[in-house]
């Protein structure tokens, strides 16, 4: 699986289980009778919010994403492409901690609530992660896959060749700046 595609599908989980989760907590917090879950609930989420836009205002790559694209193995061919088994392989714990939480919901409400303050942080402080990549991929000439390891092992990546983008010489420029014309 392309690792853009992953980064995208990542952010796109993420934010489905917030939804997911602050469903529940309102259903759960409804179904106990609490009425202060919700509120308090709200500000939290409110506060993830910020807290997520904040930490993704960068369009560069964030660190360990860069760390995981230098040290990617080069490799001539591309490797096994299965998504559905790489998103599950890499994105399990996401999955057991919203079924875990959201289990919760009808005893102690405010477990999915907490719970979905974190995944919207993790959904926009990613969002823009899958174009930074795509921009070194353009630059480089280069494509990155997430390579297939255990569910239980640090993510690799494998790097393969590609296209490079030669947006410069579309748009009329080089990169490099021209001698100025005399005036006649």
């Amino acid at each position: 699986m392309r690792f853009t595609d992953f980064l995208r599908t990542t952010v796109l989980i993420s934010a489905a289980a917030a939804s997911v989760l602050a469903a529940v907590t309102v259903a759960g917090a409804a179904g106990t009778g609490n009425d202060l879950v919700v509120p308090v609930a709200a500000g939290w989420w409110v506060i993830a919010g910020v807290l997520g836009i904040w930490l993704g205002r960068r369009a560069e790559t964030s660190p360990p994403i860069a760390n995981l694209l230098v040290s990617a193995r080069m490799q001539a061919s591309l490797p096994e492409l299965t998504p559905s088994r790489t998103v599950l392989n890499r994105l399990w714990p996401l999955l057991v901690s919203t079924i875990g939480a959201g289990a919760l919901a009808f005893i102690l409400p405010q477990v999915p609530a907490v719970a979905t303050g974190f995944a919207i942080i993790w959904a926009l402080a990613w969002r823009r992660q899958a174009s930074s990549v795509t921009a070194i991929e353009e630059r480089d000439g280069a494509r990155f896959y997430v390579e297939r390891t255990s569910a239980l092992r640090p993510i690799r990546l494998v790097r393969t060749p590609g296209f490079r983008s030669n947006l410069f010489e579309l748009n009329g420029s080089s990169g490099r700046s021209r001698p100025a014309r005399p005036r006649a």
